[in-house]
């Protein structure tokens, strides 16, 4: 029997630690959070608000089993260790699990590792602390907030407009779309024109009219210039330059989503997934090990062993010359410097060493992680900049060239970020000083309006404003996009009507609540609870004594929206029907609920899927009783042949049975097969 037990957070965990601390762990999985807030009380938050915000929590839905299985082994040790996520999520688990367990100080430890590898695992549980209750209590602050909100605003919400939520962030961020929105829509254009000289090996562009800026408004005055000018182009000046281009620090959460979207064409969600597998562990030929340390963090500091590693690595392989230093955080506010950034959990494991192991996108995620880290740590890349100054009668115009000098860290980093020279003949040394223009040409463009927002540039736009933490980017998007609020089209964020509407009318009652300032406000108390600088329940007081008055307002004075009419009367009572919106989307009814409850069955067409893989019928798309679309064959009952994910129509190559869509994922409806 062991003697003590380790409880982490995912089951993929359980087996590679186990490995590493020996016979004398067991180590079992909480699979995620155990206990969540009721929904009973005042406005059902499952939050005594006159009672110092006091939480009811609850098991969670099928996590009895769970909690049963943990409280039987825990009985049979003499110790256990809460082993959860290094972050304030993981801590506030293993307080949720000592709890449930009914732990005593003397019965547990509290162990953290940012990376899943033996040395990371064993050095953890020689450093064991008790669970940090300010940690605890900045979580707590934050589920009791985002409760509190997201209850009585989407309450607001549905009762008055078209949308179905609101949120502490989702909200500003979703006002930032529309902002943005708004900004292209009042945009007015300006014309310009420019002027460029074509060489036989380069080209200049006209900047200056007696060295002072220029700008062209309109042909007209592109014409008067082209007047002035001949085909001869003295050259006034020759600068060269030796510049450092920089090497960026190891990624962030934040910084890797960006990255993983414009340079790999991966949504949030999906960036987050892979990681998360990346840092739980790989199968690779004798061992399970976590590739890269924890994925979600702000900060951009380096262990010193891993720094000491990366460096021999770097000498062995590409030569002294190519070692740099390290990257220091300018952005010290609000960064939890408790982790690390995401790096490999070892340099000798290369993305080449592991390819076999990964699947293409795992591959593709671990090699910009790897060689982001690698090239942290290697010297700046030296480039040689020339500017040619080219004078035709008092008009100046310049040419660019940039060549590599040293390489660097693109020795290792070319891939990811562009590095082609700009070549321009050696003029410094042209005898006439004076070049002959093959043609002068003039073209016409037109000022842009601000761009929208991509999901990498939202997320950035969120952290640099100080809205929402590493965790939140993801959710955030994913919410704004399946509440309806925006659309992607072109890999950016449209606003929809009900966007416009809903960010509307919080503007007009919560202005003083959904914005920037007062989120980022709440994420720095948030951080001050962490930190044990601030109060969590006068945090808690401040903030609801002046957001349910406004909560109350809004009910009294914001108008609800008319029920769009569709024209027909109701059979039962002679009232127009009209189109309501429900849990499961819209559906016709009575506009005299509840006196009158008639609702039309609609006809639905049948939506043909793929073949029924046991019989001679189709799959086609259905709804259940409560409204829930499944797929399932059309000779039902004769045949049963069902499935809740949506089917490819392909069949799975290792037992056979219908692949099906599962959110990024195609999976086998049967067994563990994943394309």
């Amino acid at each position: 029997m062991s003697k003590n037990l380790v409880i982490v957070e995912s089951p993929s965990k359980t087996k590679p630690i186990e490995k590493y601390l020996g016979s004398e762990y067991k180590v079992l999985s909480s699979k995620g959070h155990v206990r969540d807030l009721s929904t009973k009380g005042k406005y059902g938050l499952g939050v005594d608000v006159e009672n110092d915000f006091k939480p009811d929590y609850i098991t969670m839905k099928g996590k009895k089993s769970v909690i049963d299985e943990l409280k039987k082994e825990a009985k049979k040790v003499g110790h256990v260790y809460l082993a959860t996520d290094p972050d304030r999520e993981g801590e506030a688990i293993s307080w949720h699990l000592k709890n449930v367990l009914d732990l005593n100080d003397k019965d547990y430890d509290r162990v953290v590792f940012n990376e899943i590898t033996k040395n990371a695992v064993v050095d953890a549980f020689n450093h064991c602390r008790k669970i940090d209750t300010n940690l605890v209590n900045s979580q707590e602050t934050r589920r009791i907030l985002d409760r509190i909100i997201g209850f009585r605003l989407s309450k607001l919400i549905q009762s008055k407009t078209d949308g179905s939520s609101a949120g502490r962030v989702q909200s500003v961020a979703l006002k930032l779309i529309v902002d943005r929105e708004r900004q292209i829509q009042s945009f007015e254009p300006e014309e310009y024109w420019t002027i460029e000289a074509n060489f036989p090996e380069f080209s200049a562009e006209l900047f200056n009219y007696n060295h002072k800026d220029i700008k062209i408004k309109n042909e007209i005055e592109a014409n008067d210039i082209l007047g002035k000018l001949t085909n001869a182009f003295k050259i006034e000046r020759v600068d060269k330059k030796t510049k450092q281009k920089q090497s960026k620090p190891p990624f962030t959460t934040s910084t890797l989503e960006q990255d993983a979207s414009n340079k790999l064409g991966f949504n949030a969600r999906k960036t987050m997934q892979i990681a998360q597998k990346l840092y739980e562990g790989i199968e690779l030929e004798n061992e399970t090990v976590g590739l890269i340390t924890y994925m979600r963090t702000d900060s951009i500091r380096l262990s010193n062993e891993f720094i000491s590693a990366t460096y021999d690595f770097i000498e062995a392989k590409y030569g002294k010359e190519y070692i740099g230093s390290v990257k220091i955080s300018k952005k010290t506010e609000n960064v939890q410097d408790a982790h690390e950034g995401i790096r490999p959990t070892s340099i000798n494991r290369t993305p080449e060493s592991v390819k076999k192991f990964l699947t293409n996108d795992e591959y593709k995620l671990y090699r910009i992680i790897y060689y982001r880290a690698l090239a942290s740590l290697m010297k700046n890349a030296t480039t040689i900049n020339t500017t040619v100054i080219l004078d035709n009668n008092n008009y100046q115009f310049k040419a660019t060239g940039q060549v590599i000098d040293f390489d660097g860290y693109l020795k290792v980093y070319s891939d990811y970020e562009e590095t082609k020279d700009t070549l321009l003949p050696p003029l410094d040394s042209y005898k006439s000083k004076v070049l002959v223009s093959n043609d002068i040409v003039k073209e016409q463009h037109f000022t842009s309006p601000p761009a929208r927002y991509t999901e990498s540039k939202l997320i950035k736009e969120m952290e640099e404003l100080g809205i929402g933490r590493p965790s939140t980017y993801a959710t955030t998007m994913d919410i704004i996009k399946k509440r309806g609020y925006a659309n992607i089209i072109e890999k950016k964020f449209v606003p929809t009507d009900v966007g416009f509407e809903i960010t509307d009318k919080l503007q007009e009652f919560f202005s003083h609540l959904i914005n920037v300032e007062y989120t980022a406000n709440m994420e720095n108390d948030l951080d001050k609870i962490a930190d044990g600088n601030q109060d969590y329940i006068k945090v808690l007081k401040d903030f609801y004594t002046e957001f349910e008055p406004s909560v109350q307002k809004a009910f009294d004075a914001m108008p609800k929206k008319e029920a769009e009419k569709t024209g027909e009367d109701c059979p039962e009572c002679g009232n127009p029907l009209v189109i309501r919106k429900g849990k499961y989307g819209e559906f016709t009814a009575c506009s005299n609920y509840p006196k009158c409850k008639y609702i039309k069955q609609e006809e639905r067409k049948n939506i043909e899927v793929c073949d029924c893989p046991k019989c001679d019928g189709k799959i086609i798309e259905k709804r259940s009783k409560k409204g829930k679309i499944f797929y399932g064959c059309n000779n039902y009952p004769k045949c049963k042949e069902a499935y809740w994910d949506k089917p490819t129509g392909d069949k799975c190559p290792n037992c056979g049975s219908l692949l099906t869509e599962k959110k990024d994922k195609i999976k086998c409806s049967s067994c563990d097969y994943v394309k």
